[in-house]
């Protein structure tokens, strides 16, 4: 696989952090970089498909009333705030 050198400045801690967990995981720093920057773009990836078909439902009329939510949600508040009571 073909490589890039990409430098990035990081907060002291933050750096301090990514020494502690390469030399825990007996890894190199770039390792765990690269581990991290692949784990985040997969999640933001993730995320933002997920944020297309939302809108998708939305224009298509796949929607639920606001009202139903309250109502769907309901026993839940009455069952959290009685929790919280005793």
């Amino acid at each position: 696989m073909e490589t890039r050198v990409v430098t990035a400045h990081l907060p002291a801690d933050l750096a301090a952090r990514l020494d502690e967990l390469a030399a825990r995981l007996e890894r190199p720093k770039g390792w765990v970089v690269k581990e991290a920057v692949a784990g985040y773009l997969a999640l933001e990836e993730a995320r933002h498909q997920a944020t297309l078909e939302a809108l998708a439902d939305v224009d298509a009329g796949r929607t639920i009333e606001h009202s139903d939510i309250e109502a769907w949600a309901a026993p839940t508040k009455f069952a959290t705030r009685l929790s919280a009571a005793t």
